[in-house]
C-alpha cells in the first residue's frame, strides 16, 4: 500500500498540500486508518536496514516506526516553494554536511537506499492539551529544545547512541493530571520518563539544550521529559554511515501510516498512574499504577501488626514502604546493613531478626540486575562470610553478596566510602538500607531492648546514613520493630513517648524512610514484594526504563522465582541455628524469631505478603 506524502513544519500556519504524484512505496508495519499524522525520515543505506528497523523496534519510545520502504523503491517528494527552510539534513561518515531543501538531486542515489517512517504523532504538546494544561514554547513558536542524556539506547549491531528527550514545565501540583492524561493517549511514546532533576539524566542545563530553543521553567515548575524522535539524529551520527538522510528537526511529512498501537480513550482502573515524589536532592518523582500502590499499601498494613505489644502502631507513617520501594526500584547500586548483638553474652551475640531479611531483599535486588552489598561490623564479619556462602548452597541467594566492613576514621570518612575518591558528585551507593542494625541514641551509645549497652560490639556504620543526608543522589530505608534501630530517628519522638525505655534507647539516625514492621525481617520480606509489584507493573516499568529497550514480561523474569517463600526462609532460619543465632526475645536457638514461632508465625506472614505481591489475595 502506498504511503501519501507532504512537506511540512510542525510550526506551519496552515497544513502544506499533499503531494499525491510523488509516492514512495513503503512497507506497511501497521493498519491503516483514515487522517493523516505527522512523521519525519530517516533514508539510509540498504545494508543497515535490518539493524535500523531492530533499533528502532527496541527503543520504540524514542523512536516509533510507522513503516519503511523496500530498497530500490524511493520515490523523492518535491520540494515545497512556499518554504525556504531545509527539509533534511545530509551526513556523511557520521557528520552533518549539509542541509537541503529537497532530496530531488540525490534521487539516483536514493534508489539503492531504504527510507523509514517514525511517528511525530505523539507529543507532549498533546498530553498537556488532553491534561487542559498551557504549553509553554520558546518566543518566536522555535522547536522547543532536546536535549542530549547519558542514558544509552539498547545497541542493536551499529546502532547505539544515547537517548534525547524534550522537557516542558509543569506546575507541581499538576503532574498527576498530566501523567494520566498522557497514559491515556496510549502510546509509549507521548509518555514521561523522567519527572524531576534534569542532571538525573545527565543534562547539565537545561538553558541550553542541543537542539532547538530551551523552554522556561517558572517557580513551582517540575521539569517532566518526554522521550525525543530527534534521538534518531544521534543514531545516524553514530553509526558513520558514508551516506544518510534525516529529517531535519522540526520539518515533517504528513503520512497515512498509523502507530500499531492503539490510543486508548480512558484509562481501565489498574491503569490509572500516580506520581510519588521519591527524593527531594535530588527531585525526583515516580509512577506507578493506582493498583501497584494499592498493593504495596496493603503489604504496609500487613507487616504493622504487633504481635510483640511493643506499640510500635505509633511509630507508623503511612506511605513509607511505598516510598522506600520506588525509590529502591530506581536505584543502581544498594548497600545494606543488618546486625544487631542483643546477646552480649553469648557467642555470636547477633539475633535472627535482620540477616533472613536482608538477604531477601538482597536476593530481590540481584535478581533485577542492581549491584548489592552487605556491610557489618568487623567482629561479625567472619560469621556473615558464612551465612552468606551457605544460603547461596541452599538457594536462599542466587549470588554471593560482596562483604564490607566500616569502622569509623577521622572527619570526611564515611563520605570517602560512600564516594568515589571521596567525590560527594560520584556515590558508589545510591541506595542505604538497614534491617534490624542496632541504630546510635542520642548519647551516642547503642542500646538492646532492655536498655543494656553493647556499644562495644558495634562499628560506626550509623556515620555512613548520616553522611548520605549530606550526598545528594543517596536515600536510605531504616527498617525496624522497636525503635532501637538505625533509621528509626525519623520517629524517635513517638519512641521515646511510646516505646518501653524509649527515651534510653530511641535511635537518633533518621533514614529517608522508615518502614515500621512487627518483626524487622516482615519489613524485608515486604520490600522484596514490593518490588516485585512494581516490577510488575507496566506503568512503572516504562517509566523506569525510560521507554527504551524491550519490554519484560513479568511472568519470565528471574525476580519472580527471587520472591520470598516459606521454603527459603526456613532453610535461611536452620542456617543461622547451625551457627547458633538465636532469637532476640527469648535467646532460643532454633525456628524462632523474636520469640514466635516460625511455622505458626512467620511462614504464615511470609505467605501472605507473596499472595499479595502476585494478586493472589
Amino acid at each position: 500500500m502506498p504511503l501519501t506524502l507532504s512537506l511540512g513544519s510542525r510550526f506551519s500556519s496552515a497544513l502544506w498540500s499533499l503531494i499525491p504524484r510523488k509516492t514512495p512505496n513503503i512497507r506497511i508495519l501497521s493498519n491503516m486508518t483514515g487522517g493523516l499524522q505527522p512523521a519525519s525520515l530517516v533514508v539510509l543505506p540498504q545494508s543497515l536496514a535490518p539493524a535500523f528497523e531492530r533499533f528502532c523496534q527496541a527503543n520504540s519510545g524514542p523512536l516509533p516506526l510507522l513503516g519503511r520502504s523496500p530498497p530500490g523503491k524511493w520515490t523523492a517528494p518535491a520540494p515545497d516553494t512556499r518554504n525556504g527552510r531545509p527539509q533534511f539534513w545530509k551526513y556523511e561518515l557520521g557528520a552533518c554536511t549539509s542541509s537541503v531543501t529537497s532530496l530531488e538531486e540525490n534521487s539516483a542515489t536514493l534508489r539503492d537506499m531504504v527510507t523509514f517512517v517514525l511517528s511525530c504523532s505523539s507529543t507532549p504538546e498533546e498530553a498537556l492539551e488532553k491534561a487542559g494544561l498551557p504549553c509553554r514554547t520558546p518566543a518566536g513558536g522555535s522547536l522547543a529544545g532536546a536535549y542530549k542524556t547519558t542514558v544509552p539506547c539498547t545497541t542493536i549491531a551499529g546502532f547505539g547512541c544515547p537517548l534525547v528527550v524534550t522537557m516542558r514545565p509543569v506546575p507541581q501540583g499538576q503532574l498527576e493530571k498530566l501523567v494520566q492524561a498522557s497514559c491515556s493517549l496510549g502510546r509509549e511514546q507521548g509518555r514521561p520518563i523522567h519527572i524531576g532533576d534534569p542532571g538525573l539524566l545527565g543534562i547539565k542545563d537545561l538553558s541550553r539544550p542541543d537542539y532547538g530553543d530551551a523552554v522556561s521553567c517558572q517557580p513551582g515548575d517540575v521539569p517532566v521529559f518526554w522521550p525525543s524522535q530527534l534521538t534518531c539524529l544521534e543514531a545516524v551520527s553514530g553509526c558513520k554511515t558514508p551516506l544518510a538522510f534525516t529529517s531535519a528537526p522540526g520539518c515533517t511529512v504528513m503520512t497515512d501510516l498509523k502507530d500499531a498501537e492503539t490510543p486508548a480513550s480512558s484509562l481501565p482502573p489498574e491503569g490509572i498512574p500516580e506520581v510519588h515524589q521519591i527524593s527531594q536532592d535530588p527531585l525526583h518523582y515516580s509512577i506507578a499504577s493506582a493498583s501497584a500502590v494499592q498493593k504495596i499499601r496493603e503489604l504496609e498494613t500487613i507487616i504493622a501488626v504487633d504481635p510483640g505489644n511493643r506499640g510500635i502502631g505509633h511509630l507508623l507513617r503511612a506511605g513509607e514502604l511505598l516510598r522506600a520501594s520506588l525509590s529502591l526500584s530506581h536505584s543502581r547500586s544498594v548497600l545494606i546493613t543488618t546486625g544487631f548483638p542483643t546477646h552480649f553474652k553469648h557467642e555470636p551475640p547477633e539475633e535472627n531478626d535482620g540477616p533472613p531479611g536482608a538477604l531477601a531483599l538482597a536476593a530481590s535486588l540481584q535478581a533485577l540486575d542492581k549491584d548489592v552489598s552487605l556491610i557489618v561490623d568487623q567482629r561479625a564479619l567472619g560469621l556473615f562470610q558464612k551465612l552468606v556462602d551457605e544460603a547461596v548452597g541452599e538457594g536462599v541467594l542466587e549470588m554471593r553478596v560482596p562483604l564490607l566492613t566500616f569502622q569509623g576514621g577521622p572527619a570526611g570518612a564515611a563520605q570517602s566510602f560512600l564516594c568515589k575518591d571521596g567525590d560527594p558528585t560520584s556515590p558508589r551507593f545510591d541506595h542505604l538500607v538497614a534491617i534490624e542494625r542496632s541504630g546510635r541514641a542520642a548519647d551516642g551509645n547503642y542500646y538492646n531492648a532492655r536498655k543494656m549497652n553493647i556499644r562495644h560490639l558495634v562499628d560506626p556504620i550509623d556515620d555512613l546514613f548520616l553522611a548520605a543526608q549530606t550526598i545528594p543522589g543517596i536515600s536510605s530505608t531504616g527498617v525496624g520493630d522497636g525503635g532501637n534501630e538505625l533509621g528509626m530517628g525519623k520517629v524517635k519522638e513517638a519512641v521515646k513517648r511510646h516505646i518501653r525505655n524509649g527515651d534510653v534507647i530511641a535511635c537518633d539516625v533518621a533514614a529517608d524512610s522508615a518502614v515500621i514492621a512487627g518483626v524487622s525481617n516482615w519489613g524485608g520480606y515486604a520490600l522484596a514484594c514490593a518490588l516485585y509489584v512494581l516490577n510488575s507493573c507496566a506503568i512503572h516499568r516504562c517509566y523506569q526504563r525510560k521507554a527504551i529497550g524491550p519490554p519484560k514480561d513479568a511472568g519470565e523474569q528471574s525476580w519472580t522465582r527471587a520472591l520470598p517463600s516459606v521454603t527459603k526462609e526456613e532453610k535461611m532460619l536452620g542456617i543461622l541455628a547451625r551457627h547458633q543465632v538465636r532469637s532476640g526475645v527469648t535467646g532460643e536457638v532454633g525456628m524462632v524469631v523474636d520469640g514466635l514461632p516460625f511455622h505458626d508465625t512467620h511462614a504464615h506472614m511470609i505467605q501472605k505478603l507473596v499472595d499479595v505481591a502476585a494478586g493472589r489475595s
